[in-house]
């Protein structure tokens, strides 16, 4: 790694979202698959992450908020876009117009749509999103009726088209699941007795995706699967054909020997049983590394694995690499592919305390991302 190459790097490998999507895409089965780049793609880079996700099958891309989802269209992307988390005062009017489609949430959501509809003198595409158990956003049960019926008048003013019906799973145990999946199936009956004919039927995540067939119907939405990590703190990626896609690194820039009891790093609560050698690695929390792994997560400097050495700082680790001498420059790979040799990003959300989608998606704006592949 020479010194003109950005001091800390998120290297992603689009080739292999790519092929996790076609895997995806083969294992699963459904019409359709939405890819989820939401978060700046898990903060892999939601532009190339959704160009490379589209080269492997995706059908649509989907992102929480309308900003995301215009950050693809300012890109030159064409291809369907799905935003499901609005802003109470969100400008709808812009997003029609960009060809955005629009998840529903309430029966005033759906208004608000439609209310656009007739300032831009064009149809929306909706997707209705039904509460099924999370309690999150989501048309609520008790009002399913009535907004199927306003989402069927309003398609029949050809005010709008109803393209999906959707909700999401809690991932609590297969029985909740199951049971969601029943509530889920009350609300297509519900919309489909309004005369709702929707394209898209998605329930499943990545989780379910996988392991749950019932809940796939003709489309599913991949998020965590698509960048190689796996939805499960029990079961590796590549037990389901993944490969990761982001490997985190930088170098050491000093290094220094102390000996047995001397503290390092805040509070001293690491003290060396020995005499050691440190190393001194320039990312920290301000970087999105977990201060929850301090003393805990693993490295890998010159093909060996080391291990945090006390508090992880808002801009540094200390690495004791015992009596193995490490030089200022040499690499530091904080997580990748562990088919490479190297931690994973599971290794490092289990140091935390955490899940692998919380690794990745919280890195800082001073890491560098670095596209390889196609």
């Amino acid at each position: 790694m020479s010194g003109a190459s950005p001091l800390r790097e998120a290297v992603v490998d689009l080739d292999a979202i790519t092929e996790n999507v076609r895997v995806l895409r083969s294992r699963i089965g459904t019409e359709h698959l939405i890819a989820v780049v939401k978060a700046n793609g898990y903060g892999h880079g939601a532009v190339p992450v959704a160009h490379a996700a589209l080269r492997g099958g995706a059908d649509k891309l989907g992102v929480a908020d309308l900003a995301e989802a215009h950050e693809l269209r300012d890109a030159g992307i064409t291809a369907p876009v799905l935003a499901w988390l609005h802003d109470p005062d969100a400008d709808f009017e812009s997003a029609i117009v960009a060809d955005i489609e629009i998840g529903v949430s309430s029966l005033d959501q759906l208004q608000s749509v439609i209310d656009a509809t007739t300032r831009v003198g064009r149809p929306a595409v909706v997707h209705l999103k039904l509460d099924t158990g999370l309690s999150r956003n989501g048309v609520s049960p008790d009002a399913w009726p009535s907004v199927t019926r306003a989402a069927r008048v309003a398609e029949i003013a050809g005010l709008v088209t109803v393209a999906g019906v959707f909700s999401h799973l809690s991932g609590t145990s297969p029985e909740a699941d199951a049971a969601q999946a029943d509530a889920f199936d009350l609300g297509l009956a519900e919309a489909s007795a309004a005369g709702l004919d929707p394209e898209f039927v998605h329930l499943a995540a990545s989780g379910a995706a996988l392991t749950l067939p019932r809940t796939r119907y003709n489309t599913v939405r991949t998020g965590i699967t698509i960048y190689g990590l796996s939805p499960f703190s029990d079961r590796e990626p590549a037990e389901f054909g993944l490969r990761p896609a982001m490997t985190l690194r930088t170098r050491v820039i000093a290094v220094r020997r102390i000996e047995h009891g001397q503290g390092v790093s805040y509070g001293h609560t690491y003290r060396a049983n020995g005499a050691t050698n440190l190393a001194l690695v320039p990312v920290g929390y301000a970087d999105g590394v977990p201060r929850q792994a301090s003393g805990a997560a693993p490295v890998v400097i010159g093909g060996e694995r080391f291990q945090i050495a006390g508090r992880v700082a808002m801009d540094q680790i200390v690495i004791a690499t015992g009596e193995r001498a490490v030089a200022v420059g040499d690499e530091v790979i904080l997580f990748g592919d562990p088919a490479s040799g190297v931690p994973s990003a599971e290794d490092w959300a289990r140091a935390a305390g955490t899940i692998g989608y919380d690794i990745v998606t919280r890195l800082g704006g001073r890491v560098t991302r670095r596209y390889v592949g196609q």
